[in-house]
């Protein structure tokens, strides 16, 4: 259900080079990893990879090009994704939890599991990776092997492998960075607000976008 080993070799270079820019998955894994520890930015990265599997299937099925040829579904993923992640901002903002927090072993490790659930949501909603599957991922789809749904599924699924492992180094490489600052006390205080405006600015510039980003 592969390309040739040439295209396969094209597929993941490029895919990687575009899993390098930092985009919404990302700055969201970051703004986790920085707000509430390491753990959090790899149970995020962890939603975010079963986000892609979902548009993954979509696109076996052709929902994915139904998406992106309907201004109005495109508009309507787009402000609902930019809508949601400016709620996750402002819910961090309002939120008291701090990096201590997240450090404490005896605290109740169950919001992990909202963190993954909107890690899953964040990915679903992000338009720019239902148009990676509409105009990159048919590039290496080849007709005349047959089963085009089969082949669609198993590149969706190499690049959602090689999105969760490149997701999980910005986690540890971000939860690196928040143990350094749990030092700050300054830090302590006030790196809600800079993660929580990670959020916001993320769901403000994914608002911004223009339909134009499909060129």
């Amino acid at each position: 259900m592969l390309p040739s080993h040439s295209q396969l070799l094209f597929f993941i270079t490029t895919a990687a080079i575009l899993l390098a820019i930092p985009g919404p998955a990302v700055l969201y894994i970051v703004g986790r990893s920085i707000g509430q520890g390491r753990n959090a930015g790899l149970v995020s990265a962890l939603g975010i990879g079963v986000g892609t599997l979902i548009h993954t299937a979509a696109a076996a099925v052709g929902l994915s090009a139904l998406l992106v040829s309907s201004a109005t579904a495109f508009s309507l993923v787009k402000y609902l994704g930019a809508a949601y992640l400016v709620y996750l901002g402002v819910q961090r903002l309002r939120s008291k939890e701090s990096l201590a927090a997240a450090s404490d072993t005896a605290a109740p490790r169950v919001t992990l599991a909202r963190v993954f659930s909107q890690g899953i949501v964040v990915n679903v909603l992000n338009p720019k990776t239902a148009l990676f599957f509409f105009a990159f991922l048919p590039q290496f789809i080849d007709p005349s092997r047959g089963h085009v749904a089969m082949q669609v599924l198993s590149l969706g699924v190499l690049f959602a492998c090689m999105g969760t492992t490149s997701d999980c180094l910005w986690a540890l490489f971000s939860g690196s960075v928040a143990g350094w600052l749990r030092n700050n006390q300054r830090w302590m205080r006030n790196e809600r607000y800079v993660s929580g405006g990670i959020l916001i600015s993320l769901g403000v510039a994914t608002a911004l976008a223009g339909h134009s980003a499909k060129k």
